[in-house]
C-alpha cells in the first residue's frame, strides 16, 4: 500500500495484505477476524471469527443462524470487522451491510470442513446454555450415530454471510505513533472516494 499514492480500488491492496499476513512465520490464524454487531434493542457485541471468502463483493464468513451473533444480524444487518496482524503492524477494518451467501456457496464451503466440524454443526446449539461438557460430548455423540456411514448436510441454521465493503481502512504502524491512515468509502455508484486520516 502506497499511502503517499494510495490506489483508487482497495480490494486489491486488501487481498495483498491477507496474502502476507498468511506468508508471515508464526501467524496460526492469519484470516482471524473480529466482527461486531449491534442487536435490536442496541446492544454491541464483538467475537473472534475466521475469514473463509472476499472479493470485490465483501468478505464472507459462516455461522449459526440461531447464535447471537445470527440474532443480531437478522435484527441490524450490518457489521464491522477488524483484522490486526500485531507483528506487521497492521489494520484493516471493513463496514458494511450484510447479506447472506447463496445456498451453493453455503452447501460448497459446508462440505469442505471435516466431517468432525460438519457434525459438530448439527450438535451445538449455539449461544444457548449447556449444563456440562457431558451434554455437549452427548449430543454430538448422538449426531455421529445419526450420519454413521453416510454424508453430512448442511444445516438449514447454518449459513453464510457477507460483509459489503462500504468502508475499508487502512492502517500501519510507524514511529512516534505517527501511524499512516487512509479511509475509503464506497458510493452507491460504485466508485471510491478516499482520505487520508490523522493517526
Amino acid at each position: 500500500m502506497d499511502f503517499e499514492h494510495p490506489p483508487a480500488d482497495p480490494v486489491p491492496s486488501c487481498e495483498q495484505w491477507f496474502a502476507e499476513a498468511a506468508e508471515q512465520a508464526g501467524l496460526p490464524n492469519p484470516n482471524a477476524m473480529a466482527l461486531s454487531t449491534v442487536s435490536a434493542d442496541g446492544r454491541p457485541s464483538i467475537r473472534m471469527i475466521l475469514l473463509k471468502g472476499f472479493d470485490e463483493h465483501g468478505a464472507v464468513f459462516y455461522s449459526n443462524s440461531e447464535s447471537r451473533k445470527g440474532e443480531d444480524l437478522a435484527a441490524c444487518p450490518r457489521a464491522a470487522l477488524l483484522f490486526h496482524w500485531d507483528s506487521m503492524e497492521r489494520q484493516i477494518r471493513i463496514e458494511g451491510a450484510v447479506t447472506r451467501v447463496s445456498d451453493e456457496e453455503a452447501d460448497a464451503y459446508f462440505a469442505s470442513r471435516r466431517r468432525e466440524s460438519r457434525i459438530g454443526a448439527w450438535a451445538s446449539e449455539q449461544s444457548r446454555p449447556c449444563a456440562s461438557r457431558e451434554e455437549l460430548d452427548a449430543a454430538y455423540d448422538e449426531q455421529a450415530k445419526r450420519f454413521e456411514g453416510g454424508d453430512v448436510p448442511r444445516p438449514p441454521h447454518w449459513l453464510g454471510y457477507r460483509v459489503s465493503l462500504d468502508r475499508i481502512e487502512f492502517w500501519q504502524g510507524q514511529d512516534a505513533r505517527l501511524h499512516d491512515r487512509v479511509i475509503y468509502s464506497r458510493h452507491t455508484d460504485g466508485h471510491w472516494t478516499v482520505e487520508r486520516q490523522w493517526p
